[in-house]
């Protein structure tokens, strides 16, 4: 099949593809299925150029690194041809800002690389033991809370170790997550590197975190920096990735991750570590880089007339929830939500067509798996609303309580225990049927995850799901570990406690009661996250309680069918390759 075309990105940004490496993945497949090369190193190959093994077999998983999550309007086609192209006519945002096609087959993927290159994308590095990609907060340059901007720090570190001799052949995989602003609104404080930006006595510089992490061992990372210049950013980024390929457990890929090398050396040994490496490489000349600081330049559209009055109620109820002022006087950053982080072909189509017509000719995805339309004229949204609207794409549910986050889960993943996108699924549409967005709850976050690894970030929620199973009556039942309290701040990573373990139908109910107690028993002005931070576990369980219990008595047919599925379920883990 011939790839789709593949214009550059606008806006002069440096590409990150690289043309060659689709005709070299071309040459490995051959010589794969001529035997020529055994399945071990093919897989350990094609791992590090981003393609993912399905629980299906004879299909892959392609994902696209988004560094700083900024697609251009061209990037965003090419997208979209990708997906009707090679794959099953959508993607999926992950909470990385990352770009993922499924049930792409072999025969596919040089030309689907091909693709994403000549658009200036890539997909190496974006699995395996690698510099995964570059995450940043989707406001930066915007937020009006924000000092600085740090989409070019973010790509420039990307740049540095992209192809590098750091960039793959860690011990394990490394992340990265830029915020601008001390609420780290990236989340840095849970990742391996966290960079939060401020400005101290008028010049730019970076509070930079190390070994954060989550699964079955959490972990806040620890203050390596408080205060440091610019020019050494690339520097102490590098200075953390030497230590942690020199000091990483390869023997235990189960504790080889940065967090585990902090735990073991220490956060004082490893502080020092550090810096022997810092030091060592600014007496080298350091790791010179350049980054355009001048604010955007807003773009010029023609000027719409002043929407006629009455605006519909479901236009305001947008507004009102996914729409945000800029720090730039008379502009506005809009949330279009995608449910699950999906998004089809042809609505990727009308996001590019949309953000040239009305916004900056970009989008950016978000660590909430959705997208953010930014330099909106004040008249400029009404019209882009109804183009939204035209497309499915204009509802008000964007990073609201149903917006619930979720990893692949066993619908694709070949490690994960549930189907955590069903029941993302069935919570989020039953938020949404009883109106849990416009409550007092709306600020909540849910997030899901099918294994303890916790792709779906559920450690860090203010109610977070892990799916496990129970075996009732000699029957397998699907069922959710269920913790309160998580989420990123200003004070760092706080980790949700466990409450109980609810079989996957009574969730929904489960979540209702927990919402419901925080609506009624909270202090004023309290947000659902520091409500749930303060609550006890045992009272929250108590809540629950009569719904954890699950019986050959009291058990209906569909306990023992995970949502989505109309078989009984079992639990079927495969080789894990997010382990390669």
């Amino acid at each position: 099949m011939d790839a789709p075309a593949s214009p550059l990105p606008d806006r002069h940004r440096q590409s990150f593809g690289d043309a060659r490496e689709a005709a070299e993945f071309a040459l490995m497949l051959e010589r794969f299925e001529k035997g020529e090369i055994g399945a071990d190193d093919y897989r350990q190959y094609r791992l590090s150029r981003g393609v993912y093994g399905q629980r299906q077999d004879g299909v892959h998983m392609v994902r696209a690194k988004v560094p700083a999550g900024v697609l251009s309007a061209a990037q965003l086609r090419v997208l979209a041809d990708c997906a009707t192209s090679f794959s099953r006519g959508y993607g999926h945002v992950t909470t990385r800002q990352n770009f993922q096609f499924h049930f792409v087959k072999p025969a596919d993927l040089p030309p689907f690389l091909a693709a994403l290159a000549g658009c200036g994308l890539t997909t190496r590095e974006a699995c395996s033991h690698t510099v995964r990609n570059v995450v940043a907060c989707a406001e930066a340059g915007v937020c009006a809370k924000a000092d600085v901007d740090v989409t070019g720090y973010a790509e420039a570190i990307a740049r540095h170790f992209l192809r590098g001799p750091l960039g793959s052949g860690l011990p394990r995989k490394f992340k990265i997550n830029l915020s601008g602003c001390a609420a780290d609104c990236a989340r840095g404080a849970m990742q391996d590197i966290g960079v939060l930006a401020h400005v101290r006595e008028g010049r730019r510089v970076f509070r930079v975190l190390a070994g954060g992490g989550t699964a079955t061992f959490a972990r806040a990372a620890v203050v390596l920096e408080e205060h440091l210049p610019p020019e050494q950013l690339l520097a102490a980024c590098e200075a953390v990735l030497r230590v942690f390929n020199a000091e990483g457990d390869r023997g235990n890929l189960q504790k080889a991750r940065l967090k585990w090398v902090v735990h073991r050396l220490g956060p004082e040994a490893f502080r020092a570590a550090y810096r022997r490496e810092l030091e060592a490489v600014l007496a080298a000349g350091g790791r010179p880089f350049a980054v355009d600081d001048a604010d955007e330049e807003p773009p010029r559209h023609p000027r719409h007339a002043p929407a006629a009055d009455p605006l519909p109620a479901r236009f305001l109820a947008w507004r009102d929830a996914q729409v945000r002022e800029q720090r730039q006087t008379g502009f506005l950053s809009a949330t279009v939500f995608l449910r699950l982080g999906d998004i089809s072909a042809s609505q990727l189509g009308a996001v590019a067509d949309l953000c040239e017509r009305h916004g900056d000719g970009t989008a950016r995805t978000t660590v909430g798996q959705n997208l953010l339309l930014r330099w909106v004229a004040d008249e400029q949204l009404y019209p882009l609303w109804l183009g939204l609207d035209a497309h499915g794409l204009g509802e008000a549910h964007a990073e609201r309580v149903s917006d619930v986050t979720s990893c692949p889960g066993a619908e694709t993943c070949r490690i994960a225990v549930t189907a955590s996108r069903g029941v993302a699924q069935l919570v989020g549409d039953h938020l949404r049927q009883i109106d849990a967005d416009s409550g007092a709850a709306a600020q909540a976050d849910i997030k899901v995850s099918g294994c303890p690894n916790g792709c779906g970030q559920h450690h860090v929620a203010t109610i977070g799901l892990q799916g496990a199973v129970r075996k009732v009556g000699g029957k397998l039942a699907p069922q959710y570990q269920l913790s309160i309290g998580g989420g990123v701040d200003e004070r760092g990573a706080v980790f949700g406690r466990v409450v109980a373990r609810v079989p996957v139908r009574r969730v929904p109910q489960a979540i209702d009661r927990l919402l419901d107690h925080y609506a009624a028993t909270r202090h004023a002005d309290e947000s659902p996250r520091a409500f749930f931070q303060r609550l006890d576990p045992a009272a929250a369980a108590r809540l629950i309680e009569d719904l954890t219990v699950l019986t050959e008595e009291n058990a209906a047919p569909e306990d023992f069918v995970d949502v989505g599925s109309s078989v009984a379920f079992q639990v079927v883990t495969l080789d894990g390759e997010c382990s390669q």
